[in-house]
């Protein structure tokens, strides 16, 4: 699955996107199809889907992926005001690429979710 991936593809440059931000273990891009002035997708570098294959070896790419996320926010000026961290897991919760990934959404007013 891995190979048909299209965050695996962006990573590999075998897809052109403009990538805001890369380390060792994980890349920044925009989404494509934004739901606040600020919606940035934080994938990490490995090839990972599910949430419930989590080992404690994993402890350093979610963190990046954390560390990654607030420093986005502190470039696009919205850390002030504020800003939410999405992981959506699965088919139920709107997960779309089956890659983990985390959305960073601000800009503006956020409304409850649910």
């Amino acid at each position: 699955m891995a190979e048909q991936c299209i965050f695996c593809k962006i990573r590999d440059g075998q897809v052109k996107s403009n990538i805001l931000h890369r380390d060792d273990t994980c890349f920044v891009i925009r989404d494509i199809a934004p739901k606040a002035p600020v919606h940035l997708l934080v994938i990490p570098n490995e090839h990972f889907t599910v949430l419930t294959s989590l080992t404690p070896g994993h402890a350093k790419m979610l963190g990046g992926m954390f560390i990654a996320a607030q420093q986005m926010a502190v470039r696009e000026g919205v850390d002030k005001a504020g800003y939410r961290l999405v992981i959506n897991q699965g088919d139920h919760a709107g997960q779309q690429v089956p890659h983990l990934h985390l959305h960073v959404l601000g800009g503006r007013q956020l409304t409850a979710m649910g």
